[in-house]
């Protein structure tokens, strides 16, 4: 089947760029919103597979908007903010509104529409880099410990186990690779974590694994 994407940016250029791209690759755009609210209510009408929100639009920012969309249970839509920032702020403001994805503007045409289609098929949208700096950026350093200890205590040794390889980028490949393991069983392991930590999707898996403390802290994170 056609992937059905939404775009949301407020420049009409950046718009019609998206669109012939995505459109060159087989992908149809069946909707174009020039701010926040235009783009919830498009996201609610056409039910896309995938939607890419930039940061900055009148009326409601694309995180504002993701947000929004992402506590509605009925959507089912994949959000993915397309930006050109790259501050750790911004970053972390996405995900935690619930976006499946982070990508920059100026990444190349075809790792734009290779992005679009790992979106709707549920695979993470974040570079390993992205990872890093997730890892490194401590909001809140106190009581770090008793939050590990919790979300350990909810988890089985191989649970555990998984969500730390999905909190340094892994795919469902690389972690039945490095646990000896088939997919479909990393993909029964990570339908657990989902259900048991109260997530929505794997980036919420690794900002929950972020911000629990599971993952030690690293040297300095490189640049996006």
């Amino acid at each position: 089947m056609t992937l059905r994407v939404v775009l949301a940016d407020d420049e009409h250029l950046i718009r019609s760029g998206l669109r012939t791209l995505l459109e060159r690759d087989g992908i149809e755009v069946v909707a174009e919103a020039a701010d926040g609210v235009q783009a919830i209510a498009f996201v609610r009408e056409y039910r896309p597979d995938v939607a890419l929100f930039d940061v900055r639009m009148p009326l409601l920012d694309g995180i504002e908007a993701a947000g929004r969309l992402s506590a509605d249970p009925t959507v089912t839509t994949r959000l993915v903010i397309l930006t050109t920032f790259d501050d750790d702020q911004t970053l972390l403001r996405a995900l935690r509104a619930g976006a499946a994805g982070y990508l920059h503007k100026a990444m190349p045409a075809l790792q734009l529409t290779a992005a679009v289609r790992a979106a709707a098929s549920g695979d993470v949208l974040l570079a390993p880099r992205l990872v890093q700096r997730l890892l490194d950026h401590r909001l809140d350093t106190a009581g770090r410990a008793e939050r590990a200890e919790g979300v350990r205590a909810l988890l089985s040794p191989r649970e555990l186990d998984v969500l730390l390889l999905v909190a340094t980028g892994r795919n469902n490949e690389e972690i039945a690779r490095d646990m000896f393991v088939g997919v479909a069983t990393v993909k029964t392991h990570i339908s657990a974590l989902l259900s048991k930590l109260g997530c929505r999707d794997r980036v919420q898996l690794v900002v929950r694994a972020h911000d629990s403390g599971l993952v030690p802290p690293r040297g300095p994170a490189g640049d996006i």
